[in-house]
């Protein structure tokens, strides 16, 4: 067993396909498929279960690909010292970032990164908050940008910057051009909500949980799974919707929400990494 079967072994798992990781690991489906059999009969178990096109990991498989990451992580952290050590800086660094940082917020900051060192290969997964813990607890990314705090032992938050959620609803809505809207104001309006596990959500819970209320005394018409999503079905005027200020970007309406007595919903960017 080498690390590269194991880097194979991992991709097809995570694409669920022989032939997508055949094509993100710039191979043939015959090179991946030797590979995984070669990997297979050297432990004397089956790790993949083959579904037509498709790929899914067995039981053992399963228990195989969690050590796998965090040794496909390791060796990267390993070659990363190694040439730190020797003056250089090169490698490739996996970040894994929830809808907003990911489509908002990190773009730039990459883009300075890669100004200051070149040499250093950025790959961006974007996923929800809930996920993007998880990748970094099992190694797939080795830093995160998420909008909500877990509860996840093996990962370590801290606070990168402020945000907070501001209601938004489409021109022809009467409330458009309105600084400042209660939440009892709301209860009465269709609202549309970010999947669970969306950091975005999970603020917005929390808010109303602060105010002495829940997402079940409001009018919900559809759950979304990205902001993007959020924002066209808002202007298509499907319902309001509370977003991160950052990830509010053109959209024809945005007001604070306030709970009573209170200030609007703080959303603080987090930086979860594995705890030392």
């Amino acid at each position: 067993m080498d690390l590269r079967q194991l880097e194979i072994f991992v991709k097809v798992a995570e694409l669920g396909s022989f032939s997508k990781a055949a094509e993100a690991l710039f191979l043939t489906q015959p090179t991946v498929s030797e590979h995984i059999r070669t990997l297979e009969d050297e432990l004397g178990v089956r790790l993949l279960d083959r579904l037509g096109r498709g790929a899914a990991v067995t039981k053992g498989g399963a228990l195989l690909l969690s050590y796998a990451q965090r040794l496909l992580a390791l060796s990267r952290e390993t070659r990363q010292a190694m040439e730190n050590f020797q003056g250089r800086m090169s490698g490739d660094l996996l970040v894994g970032a929830s809808t907003i940082p990911g489509e908002y917020i990190l773009p730039a900051l990459i883009g300075r990164f890669k100004e200051k060192f070149p040499d250093i290969a950025i790959t961006l997964l974007i996923g929800d908050s809930q996920a993007v813990t998880e990748w970094v607890s099992e190694g797939r990314a080795e830093i995160g940008v998420v909008g909500a705090r877990s509860g996840h032992r093996a990962v370590e938050f801290r606070e990168l910057m402020p945000d907070d959620i501001a209601l938004i609803v489409s021109s022809a809505h009467p409330w458009h051009g309105r600084k400042q809207v209660t939440i009892d104001e709301l209860r009465a309006e269709p609202l549309l909500l970010r999947e669970r596990g969306s950091g975005t959500r999970a603020a917005l819970e929390r808010a109303l949980g602060e105010a002495g209320t829940d997402l079940g005394a409001f009018r919900v018409v559809g759950e979304m799974g990205s902001t993007q999503a959020i924002k066209q079905a808002v202007k298509a005027s499907v319902g309001l919707a509370g977003v991160a200020s950052r990830g509010r970007g053109r959209v024809p309406g945005r007001q604070r929400l306030v709970p009573q007595g209170q200030g609007p919903p703080d959303r603080p960017r987090l930086l979860p990494r594995h705890a030392p």
